[in-house]
Order: C-alpha cells, then structure tokens, then sequence
C-alpha cells in the first residue's frame, strides 16, 4: 500500500479513537490491571460488536491517567476498514514508519490494533516489534483464532489474553445510572429501579448498543455478521442453511443438552463429523458456550453430551421465540456468563440416580460451589431442586449450596447441609 494512504488512515483512525467519550466503565478493566500494566502483549477476544474498540480506549484512558501517555505516542488502527483490503504482511513496515514519519514518538509507544487477525502473517511482526521496539502492544479479535495454537507457538511466553463479553448486568446499571448496592436492595424505590433495569436487560440482553438505543433488532444484524462473515466465509461453509439453522436451534434451545447425533438429525447433517466442526466454528466466533458434564473420571467427561449456552441472551429473542416460561433458562444463561466474567472454572453434573445440578464450580482440585437457578422456588419445583443440591453434598462435598432465583432470599436445612437461596441480583452484589 502507498505510504500517502497509510498515513491518512491512521490520522483519521486516531481523531475516530480519541473522539470516543462518556464511555461506561467495563468491569474487566479493573480486574485485568495487571496484564494491562505488563510488558506483554495483550490479546482482547469477543464476540462483535461487544465492544472490544471501546475497551481499548478505557485501557488508553488508565494508561494515559497513570502515565501520561503522550497522544503522539498512541498509534490506533481498525483493520476492518475497507481501505486495507490489498494491505499484506510486506506493508506491516511501512504502516510502522507512516506512524514514525507522522508522530516522531519519544519513549515507550503504545499500540491498539483491532481486528488485526484479518491480515495473514501479523503474528511475526508482532513479534518482531515485540522483541526490538518500545512498545506496549494491545490487539482485539472477534475469533479465537486471534490466539490459536500456531499464533501462541509464535508469541510464547509473550502474550496474556483478556476475553471481553457484552455489558453485564451491573455495567448496564452504570449506563442507567442505577446504584446496585445493599442499601439500593434494602430501599423501596431502589428495588423498583433494579426491577425494571432487570426486567429490561432479560428483554435485551447485553450488547451496549442495542441497551443504548434499545433497538433488538440490530442483534439479528449482529447473528447475519457473525454467520456470513466470521463462520462461512472464514471457514468457506457451503451448505449455510445447515449451520445457520445449528446456529438457531442452540440459540433457542441454551441450557439443553444435546449429543452431537441428536443434532445432526435435527438439521438433517450427513454425519456427525460436521455437527463437531460447525459446533467449534460457532464457539471460535463465540456465538456459544459449550459446557461439558463434570466427573472424576475424564473418560466419562468426554463422552456425556454437552450443554450448550448462547453468548448473549439478547440473540435468543432477535432469532428465535419469546415466551415467558423461558425465564427460567435465560436466567440460568445469565448465571453462567457471570461465572465465565469471574474466570470460574464451570460445569453441569449428574448423581448416579441422574439428579441434576445446573452448575458446579470446580477449584483447586475441588469443587466449592454447587449451583441451582430457578427463576420462582415453588412447592412444585422445590423439592426437585434440593433433592439433586443433597446428592452433590453426598457425592461431591462443595463448601456452598446455592439455589439463584429471581426475587427470592432464604435460608434452607436439610440432611446436614444449608442451602442459600439467593437473589440474582444479591448475588451479583456480593461478587462485585
């Protein structure tokens, strides 16, 4: 690419980044401080349009707040803009000394590239600006290839990796400017805001556009994108009505589980070879969560079905059908996904009688956490609901019990062991 056209993109990329302003605040940046600060580099992944570009201008903020981060030192560049589309590896270094040539940077540099995985053979240069430059390299993708097995091989030892979701429950809160605290959830008019922005999120779910203009339909844009341009044209899919139809029935069927033979019929798939790879595409682009069966024997733990998990709730209902008995699962969705923030190593499990718990939380070599979600405890679903928590006391010994419900907060004891009911909302309060 010319030098004259490199230049005008990045002078008119960086106006783009630094005009970015009232920004909510991601809950991931004060909890990755220390890979920010760190001399590697930093690989954000997410899926689209879950504000990945947006982070990175927080993280230029801090850095700019803590270090006085000179504006000529910061270099910017989106390479999803359609100006790149003849750009190569071989214009890597050309890009770098358009940047020099504009900016003449004194001291350490500081680098955000988004999107870069879409340029082949980028891993080297990074390497190599690594290895003998000044610089603070931070990079987003919308695809786990940005950190896959040939990258990592490349980049070992040099990388950290921050995974960006869409906005959570609390960071809609700081949109809305709702206080979510004990003394909000101990207040009447407190508990009909956090009600409504409840309400509102299980309706719209997490992407920070759709919240701010609450518009649902962009979410279906956002499934069109994900399918035709980081699942088929990546990974040159022929048959697109087969894998957008998987894609669909996950989607509208989240917290099921399903073997890789049952979907293959349902979507009428040659064999099951397909259903795996399509599955690993949809996760590589993070459209879904695969959570896999816990048991001490790994043998087991591989041949039980998965349940599958949507990375946004907000797609359920853009692509699929709203009733209000679904509650309960895009509850337990939510529920997972704040795990995954937490960086909680998670799965389902199944007694020997087959009484199932949601969730189990496994840590240092134990599991601590047993977890039901129930959207409203009843007389007809409670006694299911313990019965499987006092099988998991019997067979697992986790240190807490927990049923997560809607708007429920209690205390029960059975057979030796307390069971928290817990609020969605309290629960989150407590884990912030």
């Amino acid at each position: 690419m010319e030098k004259f056209l490199l230049q005008n993109i990045i002078i008119s990329q960086k106006e783009k980044f630094f005009a970015k302003h009232s920004l909510v605040s991601r809950i991931v940046l004060e909890k990755e401080v220390k890979k920010i600060l760190s001399k590697e580099i930093v690989f954000i992944t997410g899926i689209r349009r879950s504000g990945k570009s947006s982070l990175l201008y927080l993280i230029y903020k801090y850095l700019s707040t803590r270090g006085n981060v000179p504006d000529e030192n910061v270099l910017f560049i989106n390479f999803e803009d359609e100006r790149f589309i003849n750009f190569t590896v071989r214009d890597f270094e050309t890009l770098f000394q358009s940047y020099l040539e504009i900016e003449n940077p004194q001291g350490k540099k500081f680098f955000f590239l988004d999107e870069i995985q879409n340029i082949k053979g980028w891993e080297r240069w990074i390497a190599r600006l690594y290895e003998f430059e000044n610089v603070k390299i931070f990079i987003t993708g919308s695809n786990a290839s940005l950190t896959d097995s040939d990258i990592s091989t490349v980049l070992t030892g040099r990388n950290r990796h921050i995974h960006n979701y869409t906005f959570s429950v609390p960071e809609y809160a700081l949109l809305q400017k709702v206080e979510l605290n004990s003394k909000t959830l101990h207040s009447e008019s407190g508990i009909v805001k956090v009600n409504r922005l409840m309400n509102k999120y299980l309706e719209t779910g997490g992407f920070p556009e759709a919240l701010k203009t609450n518009d649902i339909e962009i979410i279906d844009q956002y499934f069109k994108d994900i399918i035709y341009r980081d699942v088929v044209a990546r990974h040159k899919i022929r048959n697109i009505k087969e894998i957008k139809e998987l894609a669909i029935y996950l989607i509208t069927n989240t917290g099921n589980q399903n073997s890789y033979d049952k979907l293959r019929k349902i979507i009428g798939a040659n064999n099951t070879s397909t259903i795996k790879n399509y599955i690993s595409f949809l996760q590589e682009a993070f459209l879904i969560y695969a959570l896999p069966l816990f048991d001490y024997s790994v043998k087991k733990q591989i041949y039980n079905p998965n349940k599958y998990y949507v990375s946004d709730i907000g797609f359920y209902h853009a692509v699929g059908f709203r009733f209000s008995e679904d509650n309960g699962r895009l509850l337990e969705n939510l529920v997972l996904l704040d795990l995954f923030r937490n960086s909680k190593e998670v799965y389902y499990w199944k007694s020997k009688k087959a009484y199932e718990v949601d969730f189990v939380v496994h840590e240092k070599k134990r599991i601590t956490h047993a977890i039901q979600v129930c959207y409203h405890l009843s007389n007809e679903n409670q006694e299911r609901e313990i019965r499987s928590l006092i099988a998991a006391a019997d067979e697992l010994k986790p240190k807490e019990f927990l049923i997560i419900t809607m708007n429920q907060n209690n205390t029960i004891n059975t057979h030796n062991i307390k069971i928290t009911v817990i609020s969605y909302i309290n629960w989150i309060v407590k884990n912030l």
